[in-house]
């Protein structure tokens, strides 16, 4: 059962946007080190951008840097994930997890505790 719940995903043209909403029922997102993950058929998740409990963001993986940014709103309980200019190659399930400490190996999957179901983003060429 998922702890978080992504929305948002969907199908965008090729240099257009989309955000992505990310929601932690029954926790506060403040409290947690919060992640953006994707997955793109055959290949392995990866993490797209981090969020420091602070609200900083510290972690932008390189195809995305300039393109996408993590954001927090505390009053709304949820994290974002705003995308603009997008590529056919940013076409993924995209996930949101958090966890409560952050380690050297942020970047592996299996070190993250919470995760969400899920949403599919699909940029069309």
């Amino acid at each position: 059962q998922a702890q978080l719940e992504e929305s948002g995903g969907g199908l965008v043209q090729s240099g257009g946007s989309l955000r992505l909403s990310c929601t932690a029922p029954g926790r506060t997102v403040s409290n947690y080190f919060m992640g953006w993950f994707r997955q793109a058929p055959g290949k392995e998740r990866e993490l797209v951008a981090l969020l420091q409990r602070s609200g900083t963001p510290t972690y932008y993986a390189d195809s995305v840097k300039g393109r996408f940014t993590i954001s927090r709103d505390n009053a709304e309980n949820t994290v974002y994930l705003q995308m603009n200019s997008l590529k056919a190659e940013d076409t993924a399930v995209y996930y949101c997890a958090a966890r409560a400490y952050l380690s050297g190996n942020y970047v592996r999957p299996g070190t993250w505790n919470y995760w969400g179901q899920g949403t599919q983003v699909t940029v069309s060429s």
